[in-house]
């Protein structure tokens, strides 16, 4: 009898560690680590670190290889939490210091040269500094800000392995610190886990959950290379194209860029529920992550046989932003390319709510200055101060309308 019981357990343990992984959708890591459960993932908490669990099993899942410290797929790293939010981060250790943690896994072709594909994992946690939120505490689950970044990284992981894509490495990234000053990529693009000299491009995706019905992307960085809008163009499966040329952004790719490393950014712009508990899964556009994750596979494809990209220094354009003491409380439609700037969500009690502007509105002046671009609204802004009121000229629905706003 125990001649025939061994063989048939040795049978059912084969049979088991032939069983195919389990296939994940872009949902699935998305409800997980947009859950209540997590509490907004804030750097250095309890909550992030069981999302870093997540991610660390499902690039182990995806046969990736640790690149973290010490042979593992961590790479913590402690700081002093910034009282100035311009002020530069400060690394140490102690009792006052806070620790997030990057995660990385690799998938080693045996190439000369590395593609490095990151998305940030971490989000305001129960609200706080960066919060748009105005009624107290609540979990900022972060859907779109970013699970759905790490959602298309760890979809891209398994598809360039399905497509057999070989002539580069492939280092994927999930970044902590990104929200209170892209501390984690900052930390890596100083004590790199790899030869940054081997890297021939950057990509990240940040907030690409929410994209439109006409399929307005914007992508950022194309002026790093020249290479970059032929083969953005070329691959195009349908995408309305907003292309930004400026390596230097609010989010991870700036660091590298700021390494000589040619970068792209991703994004399908903000919304009503940017920084806020209502940006929560059930309300991410799924099919269009989708799309975007394949048109990001097909870019790198095209690129998988060339040499090492050439990187070219871009315009800072946040050096070119211009300071203002009032705001007019709206959220800007980012990727809108008409003339002026277009609304994209109103904040309750605030000036351009309180003089009857709605979401869907294009501001076309205000007080003497026309405003034709997002650049030109700020500087028109920047003009006013608290208690000063102008006139603010809109168009809504083909009628222009003025009114008067006190800041």
């Amino acid at each position: 009898m125990k001649k025939i019981v061994i063989p048939l357990i040795l049978v059912l343990i084969v049979s088991c560690k032939q069983e195919k992984s389990i296939a994940y959708r872009l949902q699935d890591d998305v409800y997980f680590l947009a859950s209540d459960s997590l509490k907004g993932r804030a750097t250095g908490t309890d909550q992030e670190l069981q999302a870093a669990s997540y991610i660390k099993e499902r690039m182990q899942g995806l046969h990736l290889k640790p690149a973290g410290d010490s042979a593992t797929f961590y790479q913590p790293f402690s700081f002093t939490p910034k009282k100035d939010p311009h002020q530069e981060a400060t690394y140490v250790h102690g009792d006052d210091a806070v620790t997030g943690t990057n995660v990385i896994g690799f998938l080693d072709n045996k190439a000369e040269h590395t593609v490095i594909i990151g998305a940030h994992y971490d989000h305001l946690g129960m609200g706080g500094e960066g919060s748009l939120y105005r009624e107290g505490t609540a979990i900022h689950n972060g859907a779109d800000d970013n699970a759905s970044g790490v959602a298309v990284m760890l979809q891209l992981s398994d598809s360039l392995q399905q497509k057999g894509f070989k002539n580069n490495n492939y280092l994927f990234m999930a970044f902590s610190g990104e929200e209170i000053g892209l501390l984690g990529s900052n930390y890596f693009a100083k004590n790199p886990t790899i030869n940054l000299d081997d890297v021939t491009y950057m990509i990240n995706m940040d907030m690409v959950g929410r994209l439109r019905e006409d399929k307005t992307l914007s992508v950022s960085g194309t002026g790093t290379s020249p290479i970059w809008k032929q083969v953005l163009n070329a691959t195009n499966p349908g995408f309305k194209l907003v292309l930004k040329e400026s390596g230097v952004g609010p989010s991870d790719h700036t660091s590298f860029y700021l390494q000589d490393i040619p970068v792209l950014h991703f994004f399908t712009g903000q919304h009503e529920d940017y920084h806020k508990p209502t940006d929560d899964a059930d309300k991410l556009n799924y099919e269009g992550m989708q799309m975007i994750t394949g048109y990001i596979a097909e870019v790198i494809r095209e690129l998988d046989d060339q040499p090492k990209l050439v990187f070219k220094k871009t315009k800072n354009e946040s050096e070119e932003v211009p300071r203002f003491k009032v705001t007019l409380g709206v959220v800007p439609d980012y990727l809108f390319d008409g003339k002026g700037m277009r609304i994209d969500g109103i904040s309750e009690d605030r000036p351009a709510q309180k003089a009857g502007l709605q979401k869907g509105d294009v501001v076309v002046q205000m007080g003497d200055s026309t405003v034709v671009d997002m650049m030109s609204y700020m500087r028109a802004l920047s003009a006013f101060e608290k208690g000063n009121t102008t006139k603010v000229i809109f168009n809504r629905n083909g009628e222009k309308i003025a009114v008067d706003i006190t800041f």
